[in-house]
């Protein structure tokens, strides 16, 4: 069997992705730089929305046109998912991730310091470069330093960052910006690369390519059944969750009738109960990948349709939005893993398969959701997120166990 442990001076290749008896303090530190990566790079991505209103003031816009930096990081980010890992052909993959992240540094500080509202733009699209480029290559990276039944497991580390960054970005860039204003909370997130940047410098081992990745080999993928099957499930059960969850502080409002601190501490238990969402999720998908896509999908289904039906009750509503955030902690494990297990020959190009489909599905979410909120009310866009977790769950239940 081949040696797996991880050893800073020995580069890993493809061959090396089995399961390592133990994790090493080696392994543990560069697993733990891609969780800094995603925690900086998602905390830049969700920036935005407690300072569009300071933004917009400053530069002299309006907060819908300033809103559009979140589209510009989105819709650049969808097509530089599938272009990604052809354009980096044989490049070392630790190289290619330290250059993605000292992007995210100077789009950042672009950003911060933008007098037009076009440099802000160019900022943005330069994050939604990296952002793509950095989840493109994680699950095949994750799987070289931990070995691929341990993928699990060592993403949901990675993407504990991501759980981190939705609860804190919002929340303390509005401080930041309300004390020292929008730009030094943007420069803050350039500073929040730095430090990852310098951990991946350190602590990734050399990661060689093994494959160089056309359009066609990208594309070919899709014809296998598991993996039509992986991006469907991330269509589904994204479009849901970005349908529904958007709406879920006016559905508070005017079904369950909570003020504002009520619903600020009812999204904070959202947020909390993602964080343990992301542990499970990674155990379960270990474990068994259909029976965590089973679960993740039926507790948001559960979740969201209840809200529904009971929602008027101030503790229901708090247990439920709790539940719905577990659920939405365990998808970013659950729903990468099991679109990979159907290509574990060719990982980078299943990365980038799962970006488009996540980028896809926040697209169409957030166009549908606003569609049947303003024709069907707070309740319409729980209940097609429901509609939709519950197809997933049969989407599940077609495919192999394992």
């Amino acid at each position: 069997m081949t040696d797996t442990t991880l050893q800073l001076d020995k580069p890993i290749t493809d061959l090396e992705t089995e399961e390592q008896s133990t994790w090493t303090a080696a392994t543990w530190l560069a697993v733990l730089s891609m969780a800094a990566t995603s925690f900086a790079l998602v905390s830049a991505e969700f920036l935005p929305a407690g300072l569009l209103t300071p933004m917009a003031r400053d530069l002299g816009i309006s907060e819908g046109t300033a809103g559009q930096v979140v589209t510009a990081t989105a819709s650049v980010g969808a097509i530089t998912a599938l272009f990604s890992n052809v354009l980096i052909g044989r490049l070392n993959r630790k190289t290619v991730l330290v250059a993605l992240t000292a992007l995210a540094v100077g789009s950042n500080i672009l950003a911060a310091t933008a007098s037009e509202f076009w440099l802000l733009l160019v900022g943005r699209a330069g994050l939604g470069i990296a952002l793509s480029g950095f989840w493109a290559l994680s699950v095949a990276v994750v799987a070289r330093l931990v070995g691929t039944n341990a993928t699990g497991r060592g993403m949901a580390i990675v993407t504990l960052g991501v759980s981190l960054a939705t609860i804190a970005a919002p929340s303390m860039g509005a401080l930041i910006s309300d004390w020292l204003g929008w730009r030094t909370a943007m420069g803050l997130t350039a500073g929040l690369a730095v430090i990852a940047m310098v951990m991946q410098a350190v602590s990734l081992p050399s990661l060689p390519a093994s494959t160089s990745n056309s359009l066609i080999d990208v594309l070919k993928l899709t014809r296998r059944r598991g993996v039509q099957l992986g991006m469907l499930a991330i269509l589904l059960l994204m479009t849901g969750h970005f349908a529904g969850s958007i709406y879920v502080r006016p559905f508070l409002e005017q079904v369950t009738l909570l003020d504002t601190q009520s619903i600020a501490l009812a999204l904070l238990g959202f947020g909390i109960a993602s964080v343990v969402g992301n542990v499970a999720g990674g155990r379960m998908a270990d474990a068994s990948i259909s029976m965590a896509l089973v679960v993740t999908a039926a507790l948001m289904a559960l979740a969201a349709i209840t809200l529904v039906i009971s929602g008027a009750y101030a503790a229901v509503a708090f247990t439920l939005v709790a539940l719905w955030g577990f659920a939405f902690g365990m998808a970013p494990v659950v729903l990468p893993t099991n679109l990979s297990r159907s290509a574990p020959d060719d990982l980078e190009a299943a990365g980038s398969l799962m970006v488009v489909s996540f980028q896809v599905a926040i697209s169409i979410g957030a166009v549908v959701g606003g569609y049947v909120v303003d024709t069907y009310g707070a309740a319409g866009p729980l209940t097609l997120t429901a509609i939709l977790a519950a197809a997933t769950v049969a989407l599940a239940l077609v495919q192999p166990r394992s």
